[in-house]
């Protein structure tokens, strides 16, 4: 049985790290008293144990441990040992790179679909797709492949934006790049707002937080998702019109 949350951000404008999602995170570590962090994606650069500190000072709110995954001799034993997982934002290519490298992805797509709970934000999240094509990030590296863990049957484009009627930017904007995407591909693309989170719980897929989010899919005009819409059930993608 499923137990997943991918969030668009980890922190919304205005609050503290993560505490807009205290109450799902609650939720889905349920019985968990400690969570493996995974910080493989170092935003800014920092330090792996920098941003375990980070994560360990959010969760410590809530009353639940954190312990990096590059605190263990073996990181493979502490996918297989741990009782939940977190994935924070950063670099999703440099994410990628390491789980590879380390030979993690799969053991840890394993554990989640045995019924591990997951948290992933931004590109904790972009891991949870089915390939990393839709992510926001510069390839400051290169992964042996795009591939990620698949739990779910789309991809998501985190903190999805819309353009602004009163910008001069020329440039282009995440629906066009995402069309392009979808000229090349087949896998749906969600654009995920900020505050927003898509829950797996079982094999239903459902958008949760207070925004609608944006649809896409070849050959379709992309369409707004209202929040509590069910996006899938299990590998099957909703049929939306």
């Amino acid at each position: 049985m499923y137990k997943i949350i991918l969030a668009s951000t980890s922190a919304v404008h205005g609050k503290p790290y993560l505490s807009y999602l205290f109450e799902e995170i609650k939720t889905l570590f349920n019985g968990v008293d400690e969570v493996l962090f995974i910080p493989y994606a170092r935003p800014g650069g920092l330090t792996y144990q920098a941003y375990t500190e980070k994560v360990k000072s959010a969760f410590s709110s809530i009353n639940i441990a954190i312990k990096g995954i590059h605190e263990y001799e073996n990181p493979r034993d502490a996918i297989l040992n741990a009782k939940g997982f977190f994935t924070g934002g950063g670099n999703t290519f440099l994410l990628l790179k390491t789980l590879y490298e380390n030979q993690l992805l799969d053991v840890l797509a394993t554990e989640v679909k045995s019924g591990k709970p997951y948290l992933g934000t931004s590109a904790g999240s972009n891991i949870g797709g089915k390939n990393i094509m839709n992510t926001n990030d510069m390839p400051i590296v290169y992964p042996p492949s795009f591939q990620a863990m698949g739990l779910i049957p789309f991809n998501i484009n985190p903190h999805y934006l819309d353009p602004s009627p009163d910008s001069t930017h020329m440039g282009e904007t995440r629906e066009t790049r995402i069309k392009e995407y979808l000229e090349f591909n087949t896998i749906p693309v969600i654009g995920l707002r900020e505050g927003s989170w898509i829950e797996v719980n079982g094999d239903q897929i459902m958008l949760k937080g207070e925004l609608m989010a944006k649809w896409f899919e070849p050959n379709k005009s992309p369409i707004e998702i209202p929040s509590n819409s069910i996006l899938g059930i299990g590998d099957l993608v909703h049929e939306f019109s």
